[in-house]
């Protein structure tokens, strides 16, 4: 059974930084396409980052050059690493794994940037 647990997030000042980390059990993501969407209060669910093996890294123009998708696959761990955060980032911030054509997800983890 695959399953994504993510964590890092809290809240930080705008300007501030921070990591999440999403770990998969279950199966490895290194041939896999894997990302973070996230979803903020009252808003649609939008692809902040993705990266595959074959069309590389993506990233949505509004955190490009703030956000930097990274993975371990020897630690089967999905990173975003997260700089310059503004208060329009709030979001739960939730990983995927795309497995056969059917997106998996994890259970999310909140980002809120307020001062």
């Amino acid at each position: 059974q695959v399953q994504l647990v993510e964590s890092g997030g809290g809240l930080v000042q705008p300007g501030g930084s921070l990591r999440l980390s999403c770990v998969a059990t279950g199966l490895g993501v290194s041939m896999l396409v894997v990302g973070w969407y996230r979803q903020a209060p009252g808003k649609q669910r939008e692809m902040v980052a993705r990266i595959g093996p074959i069309s590389g890294t993506t990233y949505v123009d509004s955190v490009r050059g703030r956000f930097t998708i990274a993975k371990d696959n020897a630690k089967k761990t999905v990173y975003l690493q997260m700089n310059n955060l503004k208060p329009e980032d709030t979001a739960v911030y939730s990983c995927f794994v795309r497995v056969s054509g059917v997106d998996v997800w994890g259970k999310g983890t909140l980002v809120t940037v307020s001062s």
